[in-house]
This record gives C-alpha cells, sequence and structure tokens, in this order.
C-alpha cells in the first residue's frame, strides 16, 4: 500500500511537469517574433521555463510524501514508516531537490547567458560566404559567458567558506531540536544554501516589482480583453478609409497639377495631414491582420480562436481573479504581521515562525485540502500557474527595464530572441522567490508539516506509540516548537522547508530581506490596485502606441454590447454588415 500510494504521488508529478511542458511551449510560442524565431532559443526558453515551474510544484509532492507517513487523524506514524523508511524518502526528495535546484542555476546563470551571446554572434552574412565557423561563433559566445561562470565559482566559493551566523548559534531559543537540525550541515550544503539564497534574494526583488503589480494587473487585463471591434470590422473599416484618404490625396494632386507655385498653404496642410493618417491607417491595416492570424503560426491562429470562444467568460474569470489577488492578499498580510509580532527570535533567524498565533485563511485550506491527496496539489498547480502569469502579465507591462531604461519590450508575437531570453532569465529568479512566498508566507503550516498531527500524551508501554483514538483532544498539530519526544519521532518536516530555513537560518541577512520584501510585495500590490479603481491601465500599451500611435482609455464594463459583438465576428471571420462607425482616425486630422 506505501508504494503504491508513493507511486501514485510521483506520477501526479511527471503529468504536472507534462502539463508544464505544454504551457511553457505555449508561453514561448505565443509571445516570440515569428520572422526571428531561432531553434536554440526556443528550446532553452521552453526547457528552462519547464525546469524552474516543475522545481515548484515539487513542494506538494515533498509534502505529500511525508505527510503519507503519519496517521493524522490519530497522530501517530503508520505502522511501516520506520526511521529508515522516513529517512530514505527524505534522502530522495534531497536528492531531486539539490538536482533541480543546480539545473535552474546551471540554466538561468550559464547556458541561458551562453545561449544569448550564441544568438548576437550569428552573422547570417559571414556564415553564407563560408566567412563564419560554428567553432567561431562558440568561442565568441564561450568568451563573454566566461564571465558569468567565474561569478558562480565565486558564489559557491564564498558559500563553501563563509562561516554560519555566530548569533543563531549562541541563541538559547534555538536549543531545540528542529532548530539544531538546521545548523548541522556540512560546507558542500552550506555552498548550496547560500548560493541559491543569493539568487532567492535576487530574485525576491524582481518579484516584487513585476509579480506585486502583475497580480493586480491579471484581472484587470481579462475584464479588459475584449476589444470594442473585431479584427474583420476593423479591417473593412481600415480599408475604406484609407481607400478615401487616398482618392482625396488624388484629387488635391489633380487639382493642383500644373501650378507654377505648387500646393497653396491650405492644401499643402492638409496634403500633410493626410499622409499622416494614411501611415497610421497602414499600421492599424497590419495590426488587423495580425489581430486575425493571418500569415501567423498554425499555433498562434487556435490561439487567437480560443481566445474569442472564452472571451465573454473573461470578464467573469477577471472578477473571480480579482477577489482571489486580494484573498492572497490577506492571507500573506496576517502571515507577516504573525511573524513579526511572535516570531521566536526575529532577526537573528530570519523571522522563522514556530507555529501559527493568527488564523490564516489560504494556509487553512490548504491544510484540510491536503488530506486527500491529489486535491491539494490541483490547488497548488493553480496558485503557481496564477503567480507565474501574474509575473508574465508584469514584465509584459513594466517591460525589462534597467533602473528607467527600458531595455526590451514583451509583446505577444513581438519578443525578439534577446528579450524573450531576459524574460526566461527574470521568470527563474521569479520562480525562486516564490518557494520562498508560498513556503513560508502564503502557506507556512502546509508548507513545513501539511495535515501532518501528533499525540500529546505518553505511551503505555515503552516502544509502543501513544494511542490519542479516544481521546482527540489530545491531537495535536505539529509544529517547529513540539518540544515533545513524540513530536520528535511523527512530525517529519518537508524537504523544502528545512532548506528555506537552513538558508535563514545560518545567513540571516538573506532572511530579514526576504521576509521584509513580501511588505513590499504587499504595498506594490495595493498601488497598483488602488490605481486600476481609478484609472485604466493600459495593459497593450507598447503594442498599440506603437503600431496605431493612439491613446485610448476605457472604464472597465465600457462598451460591453460592441465588445460581445466583436467577439461573435472574430469567431465566425466575417465582419458585421452594419458600419460600427469610423475607426477614429479621422478624428486625428490637424
Amino acid at each position: 500500500m506505501a508504494l503504491i500510494q508513493t507511486s501514485l504521488i510521483w506520477v501526479a508529478y511527471a503529468v504536472a511537469i507534462a502539463i508544464l511542458l505544454a504551457i511553457a511551449s505555449v508561453f514561448v510560442f505565443l509571445y516570440q517574433t515569428p520572422r526571428d524565431r531561432a531553434a536554440s532559443v526556443t528550446t532553452v526558453c521552453i526547457f528552462t521555463t519547464s525546469a524552474l515551474l516543475a522545481t515548484v510544484l515539487l513542494m506538494p509532492v515533498d509534502i505529500a510524501l511525508v505527510s503519507s507517513t503519519s496517521l493524522s487523524s490519530q497522530g501517530r506514524k503508520k505502522d511501516w514508516a520506520t526511521p529508515n523508511r522516513v529517512a530514505s524518502i527524505v534522502y530522495t526528495l534531497r536528492i531531486v531537490y539539490y538536482t533541480l535546484y543546480s539545473l535552474d542555476a546551471l540554466l538561468c546563470l550559464i547556458v541561458v547567458p551562453f545561449t544569448y551571446f550564441w544568438y548576437e554572434e550569428k552573422d547570417e552574412d559571414a556564415a553564407e560566404h563560408g566567412e563564419q565557423t560554428l567553432g567561431q561563433r562558440f568561442w565568441g559566445a564561450l568568451k563573454y559567458t566566461i564571465a558569468f561562470i567565474l561569478f558562480v565559482v565565486i558564489i559557491f566559493l564564498v558559500g563553501f567558506f563563509v562561516p554560519v551566523a555566530k548569533q543563531a548559534n549562541d541563541d538559547k531559543r534555538l536549543d531545540l531540536d528542529y532548530f539544531k537540525h538546521l545548523l548541522e550541515e556540512n560546507h558542500g550544503e552550506r555552498a548550496l544554501s547560500f548560493a541559491l539564497g543569493l539568487l532567492i534574494t535576487i530574485g525576491t526583488l524582481i518579484y516584487v516589482v513585476y509579480t506585486g503589480a502583475g497580480l493586480a494587473l491579471l484581472p484587470v487585463a481579462l475584464i479588459k480583453s475584449a476589444p470594442s471591434i473585431s479584427a474583420p470590422s476593423l479591417a473593412a473599416n481600415t480599408a475604406s478609409e484609407l481607400e478615401r484618404n487616398r482618392e482625396r490625396q488624388r484629387q488635391l494632386e489633380g487639382r493642383n497639377a500644373g501650378r507654377d507655385g505648387g500646393l497653396d498653404t491650405r492644401d499643402r496642410r492638409e496634403l500633410e495631414s493626410l499622409v499622416r493618417e494614411e501611415r497610421t491607417l497602414i499600421r492599424r491595416e497590419r495590426l488587423a491582420a495580425e489581430s486575425s492570424g493571418e500569415d501567423r503560426h498554425w499555433l498562434i491562429k487556435a490561439w487567437i480562436k480560443v481566445e474569442a470562444v472564452f472571451r465573454p467568460l473573461k470578464l467573469l474569470g477577471g472578477l473571480i481573479l480579482m477577489v482571489l489577488s486580494l484573498f492572497i492578499f490577506v492571507s500573506m498580510l496576517i502571515t507577516g504581521i504573525d511573524k513579526a509580532k511572535n516570531s521566536i527570535c526575529k532577526a537573528h533567524c530570519g523571522y522563522i515562525l514556530g507555529h501559527i498565533n493568527i488564523f490564516q485563511p489560504l494556509n487553512w485550506i490548504f491544510v484540510k485540502s491536503s488530506k486527500i491527496f491529489p486535491i491539494d496539489y490541483v490547488l497548488f498547480l493553480l496558485l503557481v500557474l496564477y503567480f507565474f502569469s501574474a509575473s508574465v502579465v508584469g514584465i509584459a507591462t513594466v517591460g525589462i527595464r534597467f533602473l528607467w531604461i527600458t531595455l526590451f519590450k514583451i509583446r505577444k508575437s513581438r519578443s525578439s530572441p534577446q528579450a524573450l531570453l531576459m524574460a526566461t532569465v527574470m521568470l527563474t529568479l521569479i520562480v525562486l522567490a516564490l518557494n520562498y512566498s508560498i513556503a513560508m508566507v502564503v502557506a507556512p503550516q502546509y508548507a513545513t508539516f501539511g495535515p501532518q498531527t501528533f499525540c500529546d500524551r505518553a505511551a503505555r508501554h515503552p516502544g509502543d506509540q501513544p494511542d490519542c483514538s479516544q481521546d482527540h483532544s489530545k491531537i495535536k498539530p505539529c509544529t517547529e516548537l513540539a518540544d515533545n519526544p513524540v513530536a520528535k519521532d511523527v512530525c517529519t518536516p518537508t524537504v523544502l522547508s528545512t532548506f528555506i530555513n537552513r538558508v535563514t537560518i545560518n545567513f540571516p541577512f538573506f532572511g530579514v530581506v526576504l521576509f521584509w520584501a513580501q511588505f513590499a510585495f504587499l504595498g506594490v500590490y495595493l498601488i497598483v490596485f488602488l490605481t486600476t479603481l481609478f484609472r485604466t491601465p493600459k495593459l497593450d500599451q507598447e503594442q498599440i502606441d506603437r503600431d496605431l500611435e493612439e491613446d485610448e482609455e476605457e472604464g472597465l464594463l465600457a462598451s460591453t454590447g460592441r465588445r460581445f459583438g466583436a467577439t461573435w465576428q472574430d469567431i465566425t471571420g466575417r465582419a458585421a454588415e452594419n458600419n460600427y462607425g469610423s475607426t477614429g482616425v479621422a478624428g486625428e486630422r490637424s
């Protein structure tokens, strides 16, 4: 029975990875530009995105495997869960975690930068004439990647030799076996802990800005995603406007043909205005063609059709996600206040809580659902994908920036390979930060012990497990502060929580930054959310402004009738017979 249960948990994880691979592929194909598609960039982005999502989705597997060793209803270990069997499960999980974390670090710091420079070194003209070989291109990319390799070596050497926090060693409040175990590690584990602690800290800074904004903007993006006019209608109206524009230009040129002085001042101004309008209409015509999927990859065309079919549900979905975002905000705020007020050693150990003192609703839902696998796994998968989607929306809205300078734009079907690789690195760091945020703030009890409980009473005979089957009031949830021999034998912390707590307790600086950054995350979310209540954000600002040079701000629920009409036309692919009115270009004439 134990083998079957363990196998089912790993099978569920394999199915989740297959789903993630499909999601990562769709994400890359949707955002990369068809003209500059490169096989190396596409492969690296898909593989990296899948690996980082597989890392964070290992958490419910960790919780399920550890929790499967105990009978939560009786507060004791199962008969088959001997110390050796439990140690074997924990060891397997540790190997998988270390492998995935090392792979993420390798991809983020070496493989993706090398791919970036490999693409930059490509010279098509030189390659056609035989002037650039693969060896030359490889060396050109490698010499720029050496700096990243040196950075990896340096952080691992620093982590290998840096001493553990002296304050944590001397703090008498950490005399419990749980905390002593966190301080007992070899130099190799310490090096990996330091390296990943540094990457998680860097990722948290990105997570605060982009995911915090995206969590507020994603629901609005769904609510406002339906256009006020469909692609077929836009194309038809634009063609009509363009024809009238060119006819007027021909009239002006014909009327002034043969004049010695050329066009008079009034006609010249009108002609210049018509030329500017023509350029805008041509760009609008191109956008309408792209929106309808013409000359696009079949996957893009299929996605456009699917989006049109489900567009009426986006309004309801956006409202639900807005409520979910507020629910997550409240849950994280409760945990943050609890940690700040009740942490056993505050900054000395990175604000480890010990046990929950204030009811936290999201954590409670996960703990209850974890009693029946895979309900919690499905909920956790949806939560992770929501945070991931919010991060993508945040990156697409804010852009890839260095301070106030925009380096790259992330837009559907318009992202350059360099931009896609940079976005992949940012998402990798953000997902590493998500590991801390979800495990320590969003659902701390669930991520540490799951539904595990222990029987808080003495055993009748030495070597036996205590019996609480007749007195359920003695069954207590497992916590880090459970200083009880029974709890020590029954409660098994998850590998992820042990690893993260090890990082924060051995390197308290990381713990302090990671903890207070959660409040910054909540602050960014609140500011952006309140802004959206009074001003509709231009979520597709760059695409619309760059192609149409127009600035449109609509209320969230404005033009509902026209939006649903546009949805039906996008599904059928035909423009409406009635005229929706001018496309708005005529009004731009000066």
